[in-house]
């Protein structure tokens, strides 16, 4: 006969929490310490799927693996209290090593989640699995056990090391749309959203004029049904700049233009800073695309035939466009955003102009990312 061990799962749940978060309060189902939403993040949950957890609404399976990933964080605790023993003695050597090899497997368990989501038919990522890649590199540097940032008590006696202001967590200031040039014309990329959190690097990187930035991005492509060709939205004496009607247009208000597919992308950003300008380049390290549910579509379009044809174009485009951004990118370099590095601060922002290769055409566009949350606001002393 089945036995519903639920209860006692949640029992071992709370009280293994409770040695890393504080007593427990049941009525109010919160820990003395720390909120949900940031215990839901060390445990790579969402909100929802903790409060199934936290008030025993979820299945014996679901506490099972909530069970590994505590057990899992109570080992990291205890291997950090022993690398903080050794750091007494024997310097910051093995602190070094342990964030190297944490942000490698991070990275390793994040491009494994994004190509283990790879799919090219109708049933495509939902919002809640999209949202997960984004959570997953939000864990990897807002939790309590490992953030991979240096610190003021790392820096040199004189403090000249110009990228720990610079470390933090950057968003995209402005959307920027790109047309394609395709065999068949109609196709556009919509640039929405990028979350990225940089880091000075360790390693060769004495003068501390290098950072690094791992980067979320949720991209849009759209289908303009008139199929008007990408000249059409370049200016007329210079092809490599889109016009500033496009990129100020509103696709979502023109009944021509149907949303086809989301692109998520992993990026890593490299930085450089050298005579008042910062240098960036990168690449892609993971990209998926998640079509529009196929009820959505047939509201824009009626031929499923159509449909089918487009999907095609789109992976198409997926597979060989869009490996122009996974390729070095070509961007000229940024002005810092304070000659004084000390006095850079929240709300400073980083301005790239930038050019993407679409068949034969190569558009300029503009990347701005503002620095919405900054690792270290004190200035070096």
């Amino acid at each position: 006969m089945y036995q519903d061990n639920t209860d006692k799962y949640h029992e071992e749940f709370v009280s293994k929490l409770q040695s890393l978060y504080g007593k427990f309060d049941s009525t109010k189902k919160k820990f003395e310490s720390t909120s949900n939403s940031k215990i839901a993040r060390d445990l790579c949950y969402s909100d929802s799927q903790f409060s199934r957890l936290i008030n025993n609404t979820a299945s014996e399976g679901e506490f099972k693996r909530a069970l590994r990933n505590v057990n899992r964080l109570l080992n990291e605790t205890s291997l950090q209290k022993k690398s903080r023993l050794s750091q007494k003695g024997g310097g910051i050597y093995f602190k070094k090593v342990w964030i190297y090899l944490t942000i490698i497997i991070l990275l390793g368990i994040f491009g494994v989640l994004i190509f283990q989501y790879l799919s090219e038919d109708e049933k495509a990522l939902n919002s809640t699995a999209a949202t997960s890649r984004y959570d997953m590199l939000q864990w990897s540097f807002e939790n309590n056990y490992i953030q991979p940032y240096i610190k003021l008590k790392d820096l040199p006696a004189d403090c000249n090391f110009q990228c720990y202001k610079y470390q933090g967590k950057w968003v995209l200031k402005n959307e920027y749309k790109i047309p394609f040039f395709r065999e068949r014309n109609g196709f556009h990329y919509v640039a929405k959203e990028a979350v990225m959190y940089s880091s000075c690097i360790e390693g060769n990187n004495e003068s501390g004029k290098l950072f690094e930035g791992y980067e979320y991005q949720k991209h849009e492509i759209w289908y303009d049904k008139r199929e008007f060709a990408i000249d059409s939205f370049l200016v007329a004496d210079d092809k490599s700049r889109i016009r500033n009607s496009y990129n100020q247009s509103d696709f979502s208000s023109n009944e021509n233009f149907v949303k086809i597919a989301y692109v998520h992308t992993f990026f890593r950003n490299e930085f450089a800073l050298d005579n008042n300008m910062v240098f960036r380049n990168g690449k892609a390290i993971g990209r998926d695309i998640e079509f529009l549910p196929n009820e959505k579509l047939k509201e824009k379009i009626e031929s499923q035939a159509l449909i089918s044809d487009l999907k095609t174009e789109i992976n198409s485009i997926a597979r060989n466009r869009l490996e122009d951004f996974s390729k070095p990118i070509d961007c000229q370099p940024a002005e810092v955003p304070n000659i004084n590095f000390n006095y850079i601060e929240k709300g400073d922002e980083l301005r790239f102009n930038c050019q993407f290769t679409t068949g034969r055409f190569l558009v300029d566009y503009d990347k701005t990312f503002v620095l919405e949350e900054q690792y270290i606001n004190n200035i070096c002393r």
